[in-house]
């Protein structure tokens, strides 16, 4: 049996309740509390996460920018310093290597931050297509990241950062050489809750430090410690794509309904770009979308989806909603069953159960 990875924050769960379990090869919190509880939190006041399993990759050198442009759907030339963007990486036949951000330092200096599950296979997909003055680092073991959602984050960060105006820092935007609580670290805006938020990348020395200051800091407005099981109803009820559930190497971007981060029109040629192309001209043949159940039951991961007797795809994503306090689900499926208020049946236990075709985002912050 395999060694499970641990986080450097793994040693202070237990001091905070957390329950842990095997997420993709990783020991981490599943729940602090209660996932209910750590939900409402993150929607209405502020949460904390350990997301240090997520994996970084320097690249660096002169060709950066055009190996970049190669090896991810979205167009890197658009990122300003300081900025950063949503993308993905493609195979040949335009399934996906993994979903990701990138951070642009400077020019010719870029930061990937990518799934924990598919850290060696995209450093190994990066490497096996390095070409120029390009060099890649893998910084994932060197750097923790936490993670402080909610509409009050903004407030309880700024009581441990004297440096700056946290609101200086706009969305998908960063800042380098952040003081937070004594400790140096990057600080970005991007979020994978549908709240505002931000992510703090340090050192793996400081975790522990860092993660302490910011739940004492925030024990007024109530801040608590969060674990995956809040973290996935979240990043659902935003309708967020989850790598290995949305996306796949089976399932491309513009099925999983992430099109607006491939830019078919960009000068440069990426990996998938033809396969991509010729699906987009043809339409999709399946499409990811929202469905809200009318009997009573929860979709789950992996359930097949009918339409009468033909099986037309299956549950990627389904829960109970704690915001909504619905039974909804995300469901690739044929897409000349994807118009809104379509029925469908869900097999859930043995049973078909009805539900229909609904708009997403489930959830939208009020600005």
């Amino acid at each position: 049996m395999t060694e499970l990875k641990r986080t450097p924050l793994y040693e202070v769960y237990k001091e905070y309740g957390g329950k842990t379990i095997d997420f993709g090869g990783w020991e981490l919190p599943v729940q602090f509390s209660s996932i209910k509880e750590e939900h409402e939190a993150v929607r209405t006041k502020a949460g904390l996460f350990d997301v240090s399993h997520m994996g970084e990759v320097e690249v660096k050198g002169s060709d950066s920018l055009n190996y970049l442009q190669k090896m991810l759907t979205n167009d890197i030339s658009k990122i300003k310093n300081g900025g950063a963007q949503y993308n993905a990486m493609c195979y040949e036949n335009g399934g996906t290597v993994d979903d990701l951000l990138v951070y642009k330092i400077e020019d010719d200096h870029y930061l990937l931050v990518v799934n924990a599950s598919n850290i060696d296979k995209d450093y190994k997909w990066l490497e096996e297509h390095l070409e120029g003055d390009v060099s890649i680092d893998n910084l994932s073991e060197k750097m923790a990241l936490l993670a402080l959602q909610g509409p009050l984050a903004d407030k309880v960060l700024q009581k441990l950062v004297d440096d700056i105006n946290i609101n200086e820092i706009g969305f998908f935007k960063f800042q380098q050489e952040v003081t937070v609580n004594g400790k140096n670290a990057l600080v970005s805006r991007t979020g994978y809750t549908g709240e505002d938020g931000f992510e703090i990348y340090c050192d793996s020395s400081d975790a522990v430090e860092l993660w302490k200051a910011i739940l004492q800091a925030g024990e007024e407005e109530g801040v608590v410690p969060c674990g995956l099981g809040a973290r996935d109803t979240l990043r659902f009820e935003a309708t967020l794509v989850l790598y290995g559930q949305e996306l796949s190497p089976e399932i491309s971007p513009l099925e999983a309904g992430i099109g607006f981060a491939v830019k078919l029109n960009k000068e440069a040629d990426f990996i998938g770009k033809e396969a991509l192309k010729k699906q987009k001209e043809a339409g999709a043949a399946r499409k990811s979308v929202g469905i809200e159940m009318i009997d009573r039951g929860i979709p789950r991961h992996g359930y097949p989806v009918y339409k009468g007797e033909e099986l037309i795809g299956e549950v990627t994503s389904g829960t109970q909603s704690p915001s909504l306090k619905k039974n909804i689900g995300l469901v690739l499926i044929k897409s000349e069953y994807t118009g809104l208020e379509s029925e469908v049946e869900i097999e859930i236990r043995g049973k078909r159960l009805k539900a229909k075709v609904v708009p997403t985002p489930f959830y939208k912050r009020e600005k």
